[in-house]
């Protein structure tokens, strides 16, 4: 057994490629040997801005001779099919062999030796590899037929054990030497093999493993701020960037002028991030503290002093930029920056942004007018929904879209808008995903709600649904939003009075993902929903978690059968309602009994969103009903008993489907 490294080394590949790269190479070599017949024991992945690299161990040296067999038609089948038979398989008649009356394709595939099929692989899988966005390059970019890579390729490091493979890809050939770092390392490194790979670019000053850069830079940040008093600001995002930028990592720490603590906390960590790849640090308080941390991509012998000064500057400059954007958009009131919304369509078919946000602040106010959101003043809400979208038109929103909401917010606080206003200006755009917090504040849930089922609703009228994969107007992370919204405060929503029937399906195939994740049972809300008319959120899941804890228990189990078993009775007979068995059997007389008193308690445990008693007055029927199957010929002969008892059931049936249809249910 023996191991395999290929390297392909490249100019800068981009830091959002890398994992992807590292994935597409493991599987692409693996469909190769796999189609010779060859499997690794282990495979690994290496990426640094100027190499992707895999290290497959325990591959044979060659691969055994296999013999395959292909059943084909019966020889007495018609000559069509047996020549499509040969056709499939290449062969011709005398090459089949017969068994049985049976023909049958036996070939033979010689054993490979594993150099010559990596030969082959290499560059199979260079020409297939998916990049996102790829190049041509040099006097052969011309032709389209010439290679192409993300960055032009620049050599190929190709060993399996201690040899060489030898192999070519538009003139790049394969060897064992690459390219140590660019700066802290003169001349070529030569490669012994698959397990000195690592070490021999260590000696050169790269870390091929992304996860140990990362873990230096991880750590080393964390020990810089430490050592000033400080912490970093965890960003394991940022984290994984810079390992993917640097192949020697060095973490340094910077400070700038406290003066630019005066613009908000997240346009400074937006600023860092985003242009510069700095982590920020913060006070044991908790609060931004004017110090960053950098990570150079080379071990300088001052100890980085004039590396982490020329990055001082440059984020100087990047704040004084955010702090006139900031101040510049101070100076103007918010409700004027609303009035230019006129002139940015929304879209083609709903007209602009100021069409929404006159539509926005309609509906919230009457959400807080009709009391469906409790406890603000409908006045704040509209306010606040004009408002909402003022900051789109901003400097600062301009330069930074992800700051949208939040930097509306700032200036309407700066502006002395009243606490509930300014909140929900800030605050409208959430809950935006999984994990992100689900607003309280009564005036910011009416805001939120309003721009979300707004959306949503505009959306489905015009039949621009989400299809698939495809959801161009995130109406699923809408939809899911206004199920938080309604579900965490306990808003008594009437959906089906609200929106479309093709709204209100759409939000319930959401609601099953949204509670998937709680464990609850997709079946028992579509059992619920069935029923029709139950439109109230929060009413719809009180009932559904009481019905997965009733089905859970042994009476639910056996009821859900007894009900399934009566329900296919039914299906298949038909009778008369209202029939009477003069002469009742004892089990039929008490299941009457029991339907007489378990009914109307159902029904009105239901009524008072008792929900878990409606549950327990459907247990009783557990008893009757089992022993109404065990003693009672359902199907008799006598027309009048038959009636009576399919009467029964159909009572029985009845009685369920006041708490839900159970024949949703799964089980």
């Amino acid at each position: 057994m023996t191991d395999l490294l290929i390297e392909l080394r490249s100019e800068e590949i981009p830091a959002r490629m890398q994992a992807r790269a590292r994935a597409d190479l493991v599987a692409l070599l693996t469909g190769e040997l796999a189609r010779a017949g060859i499997a690794a024991a282990a495979m690994t992945a290496y990426s640094t801005p100027r190499r992707l690299a895999v290290i497959a161990t325990g591959l044979p040296d060659a691969t055994d001779a296999v013999t395959e067999e292909v059943k084909g038609p019966r020889t007495s089948a018609p000559d069509q099919a047996l020549d499509g038979f040969l056709r499939k398989t290449g062969l011709t008649r005398d090459q089949l062999t017969e068994r049985g009356g049976v023909w049958f394709a036996v070939t033979s595939r010689p054993g490979r030796r594993t150099a010559d099929v990596v030969a082959e692989a290499i560059p199979a899988i260079i020409r297939a590899f998916p990049w996102p966005k790829s190049m041509r390059w040099g006097q052969a970019s011309l032709s389209t037929e010439s290679l192409r890579w993300v960055r032009p390729l620049q050599g190929i490091v190709a060993l399996l054990g201690d040899e060489v493979i030898d192999c070519a890809v538009d003139g790049v050939t394969s060897g064992r030497e690459t390219a140590g770092h660019r700066f802290m390392h003169q001349g070529p490194v030569r490669i012994a093999n698959a397990a000195g790979y690592a070490d021999a670019l260590r000696a050169a000053h790269v870390i091929v493993d992304q996860d140990e850069r990362a873990a230096i830079i991880r750590d080393g940040a964390a020990a810089l701020a430490s050592a000033a008093g400080l912490s970093v600001i965890a960003d394991d995002g940022l984290v994984t960037e810079n390992a993917g930028l640097t192949e020697w990592p060095v973490p340094l720490l910077g400070r700038f002028d406290p003066g630019f603590l005066d613009v908000p906390p997240e346009v400074i960590q937006l600023t860092a991030r985003v242009n510069q790849k700095y982590f920020v640090c913060q006070s044991a308080d908790g609060t931004l503290a004017p110090a960053f941390v950098c990570v150079a991509n080379i071990a300088a012998p001052d100890g980085g002093a004039r590396i982490v000064a020329g990055n001082q500057k440059v984020l100087a400059a990047r704040l004084s930029d955010a702090r006139f954007f900031y101040d510049t958009d101070l100076k103007v009131p918010l409700a004027d920056q609303a009035g230019k919304l006129a002139q940015i369509v929304f879209h083609e078919k709903l007209g602009t942004v100021a069409d929404k946000v006159e539509r926005v602040a309609r509906l919230a106010r009457w959400l807080v007018e009709q009391g469906i959101v409790k406890g603000a003043d409908p006045d704040h809400a509209e306010r606040a929904a004009r408002l909402a979208k003022a900051d789109l038109v901003t400097g600062m929103v301009g330069e930074f879209p992800e700051l949208q909401g939040l930097m509306g917010g700032y200036y309407a606080k700066a502006q002395r808008e009243p606490e509930p206003v300014w909140q929900a200006v800030r605050d409208h755009y959430k809950p935006a995903g999984q994990g992100d917090a689900v607003p309280t504040a009564p005036v910011t849930v009416a805001v939120s709600l309003a721009d979300k089922l707004d959306s949503i609703t505009r959306f489905f009228a015009l039949d621009l649904k989400p299809s698939g994969s495809k959801d161009p107007f995130a109406l699923r992370r809408s939809a899911l939003g206004v199920i938080a919204l309604i579900l965490d405060n306990r808003l008594r929503f009437p959906l089906a009075g609200s929106v479309s029937a093709d709204v209100l399906d759409f939000f319930a195939d959401r609601l099953k993902v949204q509670q998937r994740e709680a464990g609850v049972r997709h079946d028992l809300i579509d059992a619920v929903f069935a029923l029709g008319g139950e439109d109230d959120l929060v009413r719809l899941l009180a009932r559904v978690h009481a019905l997965q804890a009733f089905i859970g228990t042994e009476d639910g189990a056996n009821l859900l059968a007894g009900y399934k078993r009566a329900a296919n009775i039914l299906k298949k007979e038909s009778f008369a309602a209202g029939a009477v068995n003069p002469a009742p059997e004892p089990a039929e007389a008490a299941l009457a009994a029991a339907l007489d008193v378990a009914g109307p308690a159902a029904e009105a445990a239901i009524a008072g969103e008792d929900f878990g008693a409606a549950m327990a007055a459907l247990a009783s029927l557990r008893g009757p009903i089992d022993a109404f199957f065990d003693q009672v010929t359902v199907n008799d002969a006598d027309p009048v008993k038959r009636a009576a008892r399919l009467g029964l059931l159909a009572r029985m049936r009845d009685a369920v489907h006041r708490v839900a249809d159970f024949a949703k249910i799964e089980g």
